[in-house]
């Protein structure tokens, strides 16, 4: 083999590889191209992944709003307890005392 044969099978080789390759991309090209319907598919799932963080942030806003007002209500009962329970203990050592003068005086 001389020379130009070798040139020239070099040339066919390299001419081959590169149909080969341009072929393949071409076709992984044609296979993984979005259509229309694809991109108007994402823009709806697009949408309703938007009104679904919408909504999501709404509810995160109304349970943090809710546990605000039911933990003021839960301070307020616990005052409420605590002033009821230091009235029942006076009202407990009042009631005691005047238990303890009406035995002095009947005996």
């Amino acid at each position: 083999m001389n020379r130009t044969e070798f040139v020239i099978i070099t040339a066919i080789i390299l001419f081959v590889a590169f149909a080969l390759g341009w072929a393949a991309n071409w076709l992984l090209h044609r296979f993984t191209r979005v259509r229309q319907a694809d991109l108007g598919e994402l823009d709806r799932m697009a949408q309703a992944l938007n009104e679904a963080e919408q909504i999501r942030d709404q509810a995160i806003e109304y349970v943090e709003t809710r546990e605000r007002d039911l933990t003021t209500r839960l301070t307020q009962c616990e005052a409420e307890l605590s002033a009821a329970m230091s009235g029942l203990r006076e009202a407990r050592a009042e009631a005691e005392h005047y238990r303890a003068q009406l035995q002095g005086i009947r005996q």
